[in-house]
């Protein structure tokens, strides 16, 4: 069981987006990476093409280091990550205060 779902609510708890609230996009587990909604949007000046003639800017999130975030647990707390066995299940639990996520 990873600590990290998609559609999970994270907040960012390091680097220059500090502080930024979003949901998770994608997870890469190989290169330990998430991708937050809105937040680190860079752009890339993109060729024209085929498929795109017109070429031109585009702005997407770009991934973040998964060490960076964590969930956000209340308004504007956030906590860790941990697990525990209930009753023969292995369920996600928040460090600060022990409850089930």
């Amino acid at each position: 069981m990873r600590k990290f779902r998609k559609n999970d609510e994270v907040i960012v708890i390091a680097g220059s987006h500090k502080g930024s609230i979003g949901r998770i996009l994608k997870i890469d587990w190989k290169k330990n990476k998430v991708t937050v909604d809105k937040v680190n949007v860079v752009k890339k000046h993109v060729k024209p093409s085929q498929t795109n003639p017109d070429g031109g800017i585009q702005e997407f999130e770009a991934p973040i280091a998964i060490s960076n975030v964590a969930l956000k647990t209340g308004k504007d707390s956030h906590s860790k990550v941990g697990f525990k066995v209930k009753d023969g299940v292995k369920v996600r639990v928040s460090r600060k205060n022990g409850k089930t996520i």
